[in-house]
This record gives structure tokens, sequence and C-alpha cells, in this order.
């Protein structure tokens, strides 16, 4: 795709920016090659109709216009209320492509600080795996939930295979790549997985051995209290009971701790330093990444082996006590023996080869922990999945973010990525935390077009950005069997909730010393006190800010009533025997937190029951 012109104007670019401008365009190319096919489409088809415009409006494409005529189209065309919400969506690839060849790298890691070797697994590609196997248990996934799942299994003498979709990636190979150069391997569908509703929602979710916990934050909350005994007392879910101890379990193995003060860096140290001022409860986050080193890349594998993600932690234990690991692995269907005495059970799995081919696993266990959207499509291409629950009671964390722009340099992307939390309102069910990422791959836009964005651009250093998520009730559902459709409408309670956080977190950056805040609102982009901040948002609704989602859980929901929940309390899937779910589709409803912990607790809980003491 030629997207020159479009790179140009909007980022101002002119003949003193040759070399950059010739990169950016070929940087958006790349990026656009993860991404799923209709995802690109969609951007052909919105730089097509920028073109037309300018043609249009011209009779020349934006490429042959001058600096001065670009700025003029761009700023009819953003006048249009439809054309400014395409443009909106077409910075999202822009801006990730200009931040690796515009903005100033995170410094590299002096020589001492080296990865060291990450601990030894046994990970075979499916391409190399042999076309019929047995197993005592196979384990459909390795992210938080099948990792520990398998390391419980095989400890227990069990022979268990996992199967992951995506490959292995090493420590090594982070350090040796730019951040960008890493995200589409790591992401599923280059990171444009996107929930369709009132408002559309863009969904990332992990494809590594290692799943998602390879790409979170390495913030690790425990589930609240209250939320454990609603799971155990409203809905019946067994598993909460004891959920202290796997609590703890999670915690010990990813070696949780308070992020010391001295990484945190000044995204995290104005966050606190406004939270003092107005008085609120905050603080270091829990993170599972003893001797963090600041590199503010977790979002795209850590490069030092601080944060500890599941094929650092747990999988080499599940390893060494005999698991085996087969990588790019898609299981195409569960098997079932339906003529089985006692009722239909689990038989094993065939699984796709990325050439096409296939491979079978016979086991008389399943374990489902592909993933909270990929576990009801798998359950139906297997013809397990007609209960009415799969699929349905999809919480999202529905998450917004806003920046503020400080009279000294910030330089957010160097320190902590997701380094402090605000929970002075969550018991309203607003969690703010002071996050910030390497350049471009915020899921804060900056604000304008043209020479404006430019400036943005080249100030971002004074920016500090701030990210708040709700705990939504659970209103999505995943469709589909092949290629998914997630559909999920913000309901009215949490849509208030997200203009709270958005006005909590402007007063956060104010206290904190802020210039201006950043708002995310594309009437009033920007507000210099906190009056502003409240008449910008008293004329916006939740359409209007720039949202995203992370976490999402609950689409094969664990509980007592068999005609609401999938899964009976201890997390076996109803109606037929030997398939246990053990991943985020398990958790009766939005955890209010980071969901690391309370998944792999729970794939403890389910899997520890099957083995028994």
């Amino acid at each position: 795709m030629t997207a020159s012109g479009l790179v140009a104007a909007l980022l101002a670019t002119d003949e003193r920016d040759t070399a950059w401008a010739e990169r950016v365009p070929h940087r958006l190319d790349s990026v656009l090659a993860t991404m799923p096919a209709p995802a690109r489409a969609g951007v052909r088809a919105g730089v097509a109709a920028v073109e037309a415009y300018a043609l249009a409006r011209t009779g020349r494409r934006l490429g042959a216009l001058g600096p001065d005529d670009r700025e003029v189209v761009m700023r009819a065309l953003a006048a249009r209320p439809a054309a400014a919400a395409l443009l909106d969506l077409l910075k999202v690839p822009v801006l990730l492509a200009a931040g690796t060849e515009r903005m100033p790298a995170p410094p590299a890691p002096p020589a001492p600080l080296a990865p060291a070797d990450d601990p030894p697994l046994d990970c075979t590609p499916a391409t190399e795996w042999p076309t019929r196997t047995t197993a005592d248990a196979v384990v459909i996934g390795s992210g938080a939930g099948g990792a520990v799942a398998a390391r419980t299994l095989a400890r227990a003498g069990l022979r268990t295979i996992v199967l992951e979709e995506g490959e292995h990636h090493t420590t090594a190979s982070f350090a040796g790549r730019a951040p960008l150069e890493r995200f589409g391997a790591l992401y599923r569908d280059g990171g444009a997985t996107a929930a369709l509703g009132r408002p559309p929602l863009l969904l990332p979710t992990g494809r590594a051995v290692g799943g998602t916990t390879v790409v979170n934050s390495g913030t690790c909350y425990r589930t609240p209290d209250h939320v454990v005994q609603r799971w155990r007392e409203r809905y019946g879910c067994s598993l909460a009971e004891g959920f202290t101890e796997h609590l703890d379990e999670a915690e010990r193995t990813l070696r949780v701790a308070t992020q010391p003060l001295g990484v945190l860096g000044n995204n995290g140290l104005l966050a606190l330093a406004g939270a003092r001022e107005l008085g609120w409860k905050a603080g270091p986050l829990r993170r599972n990444a003893p001797g963090c080193r600041g590199s503010c890349q977790c979002v795209v594998g850590c490069p030092t082996g601080a944060k500890q993600s599941v094929q650092l932690s747990v999988l080499p234990d599940a390893c060494a006590a005999g698991a085996r690991i087969v990588s790019g692995a898609r299981v195409r269907r569960i098997l079932v023996d339906r003529d089985r005495p006692g009722g239909p059970a689990a038989a094993g799995v065939v699984v796709r080869r990325s050439d096409g081919s296939e491979l079978e696993i016979l086991s008389p266990l399943v374990v489902v922990a592909a993933g909270t959207l990929q576990s009801p499509p798998l359950l139906r291409r297997s013809g397990l999945g007609s209960h009415p629950g799969v699929g349905g009671n999809l919480s999202v964390h529905p998450a917004t973010s806003v920046a503020g722009r400080f009279p000294h340099q910030v330089t957010a992307w160097e320190g902590v990525l997701q380094s402090v939390g605000v929970e002075e309102l969550h018991h309203d069910g607003v969690l703010i935390e002071a996050t910030a990422t390497p350049p471009g791959m915020s899921s804060f836009v900056l604000p304008g077009l043209g020479r404006e964005l430019r400036g943005e651009l080249e100030d971002a250093g004074r920016l500090a950005t701030l990210g708040a998520m709700i705990a939504d009730r659970p209103s999505g559902r995943v469709l589909g069997r092949d290629r998914i459709l997630i559909r999920y409408d913000v309901q009215p309670r949490d849509a208030g909730r997200l203009m709270t956080a958005v006005r909590a977190m402007g007063r956060l950056l104010f206290a904190a010393g802020a210039e201006e805040v950043l708002t995310g609102i594309a009437a009033t982009p920007r507000v210099r006190d906190l009056a502003a901040l409240d008449e910008a948002l008293a004329g916006e609704s939740v359409r209007g800010l720039h949202l995203s989602a992370f976490h999402p859980t609950g689409t094969v929901a664990a509980g007592a009533d068999p005609t609401r929940f999938p899964a009976d309390g201890a997390g076996r899937l109803r109606g037929v025997r030997g398939v246990l779910m053990a991943d985020g589709s398990v958790l009766p409803s939005c955890p209010q937190v980071n969901p690391q912990l309370s998944i792999m607790a729970a794939a403890h809980a389910v899997t520890g029951r099957w083995v028994g003491p």
C-alpha cells in the first residue's frame, strides 16, 4: 500500500524530512502486514477515501501537494464529523509507525545488564511433532491458566502436552529487536482485535508461548475479597473456596513484590505526587518483575528477562516435571467419544500445523485454556458449544487514558511501563494506573492533524500519561466458530464510570503540576484547568472518548446454576466428561483488577481438584 501522501499530510512532513518521510510509510506497511485482512482492507479504503477527497478538491493527490495545500485539505476534511472519525482511526497505525522512526528510542541497557539465558523449555514446533501421539492430558493454551494447569498436571505424574498456537520467543530475541518489530509477532491479529458495538473497542491479546503474560504490564493485583465472596456465595463457584491459598501460590511463583521507587520513572513519580497533593490512596504497584530496569517495554516482551511471564516462571517447572510444549499448533477441535458408557467424554484433539497439515493427540483429559476470546469458538467447532452461556457474559475492562503536559521533561517511556496504582475510586469501580509505553504504542492518541500533530509529537517528552479501567457489567458476547466476532456495548453505568475516570485523571495531573491536560475528547482535546475539563465532559458522551479494552473474562463461566453457567462450580464443562476450563473464560464476573493472578489461581483450583490432594 502506498501511503506516503497520507503520512506526509498527517505528520506535516516536508523536504527537510525526506529520510523520515520515506521510512514511515515502509514501517506502516510492516505494521499493517501483521493485521488481519479486514483491518488491512479498512485502512486501504480509508487512505483511498482521503486521497479521493484531495483529488476532488485540488485536482492532485496528497503526495503531489505542498505542505500548505496538504494542511488546507486536512483541515477541511477534519471539519466533517464522519471524516474526522476516519482520520482518527488512520492516525493509530501511522503514529505506531512514526513512534519508532521519529521518537527517540528508550536507552539500551549497559552491557552488564544483558539478559541471562531463559530457563529451558521442552518446546517443539508442530511441524516437527508426530502425526499421531497419546497423552494423559492435553492443555490447549500456554498463558496464565494453561501454564499453571500444565504444571499441576505434570507434577501429579500425568503425561502432559501443552499446545500453543503462537511461537516461542526468547528474552534474547526481544533484546535484539526494536519494540515495534516485536509487536506484530506477539499479538493476535497484529494487535487489531476489536469488539464491535457502541462504541467499538480495541481488545489486544497476546499469541505466543506464555500467552498474554508475555505482553502484559506485569501488574499483579490479588482478586479483591468481595469479588471472591460474590463468586462463591452469589454464583456458587466452588473454585473460590480456598482462593487465598491459590493466590499465595501464584504470587510465590511469579516473585511478586512492590516496585521500588528508584525504577518507577517520572511518569509514576508524577502520579504519586498528584495523589499526595489530593490526599488520595496510591502507591507503587506490585509486579512480577524482580530486578526490573525500567525499559518500559513490557507490552512487547521484556528485553531483560526481569518480568516473570509464565514462559520464564511456570512453564519451565512444568517441563521439568515432564510436560512438553508444541508451538505453532492451532487446535481445530476437541475429539469426543459420544458412545462412552456414562455419556460423552473427551478423547483428544485435532491440531492444524502452520503448513496446513494436521496431527492428532489422543487423551482422556483436555484442559481448555485458549483464552476468553478463543475458547468459545473452539468449543463450538468441537460440538461442545450448545450451552446458551458459551460466549456470553463477556467483561473486557473498558479503559481510557489522558495525558498531562508539564513544564519540564518527563520522558515517560523511561521507567516502569505500569508503575503506580491510584485506588481512591476503586470502590466505585474505577482503577487508575500510571501507564507509559514505547513511543507510539499508547492507547492514547495524540490530538490534531498536520502541523498540530507534528508539534505534539515533537513535544511528547513533556507528557505524562494515566490510564483507567472500569469494573464493567458483563455485556458482551463472542460469536463465531473459526473467525470470531466480538460484540460489546458499554452499559450506561459503565459509561458514567469512564467519564468519572477522565475527570479524576485530569484532576490528578493538574494536582501534580500539569500545565494542560490532553483529554482524548475530539471536540475539546486540551484543557487548562479542571473547570474547563468539567465543561468538556458535560457536553460529551462516552463515544467521544478514546477507548480501548483489556482483560476479557467470563465467556465459559463456572457456577452452580446449570441453566446459566456452561461450566460447573469446579470448572468442568457441562455435558462432557474430561474437559476442564482453566483460563479467563471460567471467571464468573469481572475481577475488577488486572487478572493474571486471578486466572492463575482459578487454573490451580480447577486442575488441583481434578488430580486430588
